[in-house]
């Protein structure tokens, strides 16, 4: 009898559901025109779009979710054709710079491939001496660009008064500090804790962490974070500190510090961001890896080939598909909730790091 009761509710349901030809036929406009509106599709004018959806609103209705599903399954069979772009905003001093860095190219690669099989360009935006923020609004704005994806930066960009309440928008990374909008980046804590017990099964036993700590203070200082879980996953492993490294030192004064540490504290193995230390250890007659084995935050834009992949392009997939979700809602500005999205890194074996039986018999 129950079953009965649910099925003739279920049919009740399905009964009454509001569909796009309903909203259409109150408004005077074809279905069509109602879909593309709900997904705010620049080709529909903005006047119309809100007009569509608060009749959607008042009407009550609600996507049907197996439609949904059949309508993904579509777009994942075939290329669809460019019809709307995204922008990709480039605020470094030398353009060039941006993407000579590995990892930040995997993530425009990423985000331009899931870009494109929803039908949509990722193009850079220069922002410069030459090109203000309000031009940029300004072509944005004509071109019906409503997506917006910001790479990491190293300074701050001078934003003005940009006007992000028009737009979608997601950054990669933490080291934008403004706009506050959604981020995706990899998940450094549990890559460093990852990390930290990968290099404890290989047999290293005092292990430490070497970074700049310019770099720790843009990340929240999420991978000293990491490195203290990860000495809490292996109890038995001495704990030894991290080592800071502050850029207003001079080069020579950082190196001293670095041997310092390594005499009181003699690791075996170091976990580092420091792209320069291998070579930092060899000037100071230390071999890698028979005197001290290294492995990386990342294994792209470094000389260490053990340590992190943190899967970049994955990264510029995910932001493009949290882009595309926040367009297709209507979500644009500063959010109210910021939202993080972490996306897990996996450990890869490399010569810098081998089993610690092989590096001393070398």
């Amino acid at each position: 009898m129950a079953s009965t009761q649910t099925s003739n509710t279920s049919s009740s349901e399905s009964a009454k559901r509001i569909t796009l030809r309903d909203i259409g036929k109150e408004l005077g406009v074809s279905h069509s025109t109602v879909s593309l509106a709900l997904n705010d599709h620049p080709r529909i004018s903005q006047a119309t779009r809100d007009r569509v959806k608060k009749a959607a609103k008042k009407m009550g209705y609600s996507p049907d979710p197996m439609l949904a599903a059949l309508a993904s399954y579509r777009r994942n069979q075939q290329t669809k054709p460019i019809t709307a772009s995204l922008a990709w905003i480039n605020a470094w001093p030398e353009a060039e710079d941006l993407r000579a860095h590995h990892e930040f190219d995997h993530y425009w690669k990423g985000a331009y491939e899931a870009a494109k099989q929803f039908g949509y360009r990722l193009e850079e935006f220069r922002l410069d001496g030459k090109f203000t923020p309000q031009r940029l609004h300004q072509i944005l704005s004509t071109r019906g660009i409503r997506g917006i994806l910001l790479p990491p930066h190293r300074h701050q960009p001078d934003w003005q008064d940009f006007p992000w309440e028009n737009y979608s928008v997601v950054r990669f990374g933490r080291t934008l500090h403004a706009p506050s909008c959604h981020v995706v980046t990899s998940d450094q804590v549990s890559n460093t804790i990852l990390a930290f017990v990968a290099m404890h099964k290989r047999g290293y036993q005092r292990i430490g962490f070497v970074a700049p700590e310019a770099e720790l203070r843009r990340n929240g200082i999420i991978f000293e974070l990491g490195f203290m879980g990860g000495q809490r996953m292996v109890p038995d492993a001495p704990k030894l500190p991290p080592l800071l490294l502050p850029r207003s030192k001079s080069t020579g004064e950082r190196r001293q510090a670095l041997v310092q540490w390594i005499e009181e504290h003699k690791p075996d193995a170091i976990f580092t961001s420091l792209t320069d230390l291998p070579q930092m250890l060899q000037e100071k007659g230390y071999r890698v890896p028979e005197d001290i084995a290294l492995a990386a935050t990342t294994i792209l834009d470094t000389p260490i080939d053990s340590g992190i992949n943190q899967h970049p392009e994955e990264i510029g997939r995910v932001a493009f598909l949290t882009l595309n979700s926040m367009i297709n809602e209507g979500s644009r500005g500063i959010p109210k909730i910021y939202r993080e999205i972490l996306v897990e890194g996996s450990w890869v074996n490399g010569t810098s790091l081998p089993p610690k039986g092989e590096s001393a018999a070398r």
